[in-house]
């Protein structure tokens, strides 16, 4: 199990009470995503997405989206079973 955080919003963020951990949980993914804490399917796991859903929001958020060869071999692999 998880751990808790207690988190006090000032005033001034207007979040509806229903959305707050949704929203934080995200925003928590994607940044320790971009630092390199959390690999792609943590941060998604965090965020409580899908992991293409997780990648669209980080192409909207302009985060990058790392791409070595090792996955272009295992993508080109995948590419030469299918054909």
């Amino acid at each position: 199990m998880g751990k808790k955080v207690i988190v006090e919003l000032p005033g001034m963020v207007k979040i509806p009470d229903e959305e707050i951990e949704k929203r934080i949980k995200v925003e928590l993914a994607i940044r320790l995503y971009e630092k390199g804490t959390l690999s792609l399917g943590q941060a998604r796991r965090l965020a409580g997405l899908s992991k293409w859903e997780f990648i669209e929001l980080l192409a909207k958020e302009g985060a990058g989206i790392p791409y070595d060869e090792e996955e272009l071999e295992n993508d080109l692999g995948v590419l030469e079973g299918l054909s």
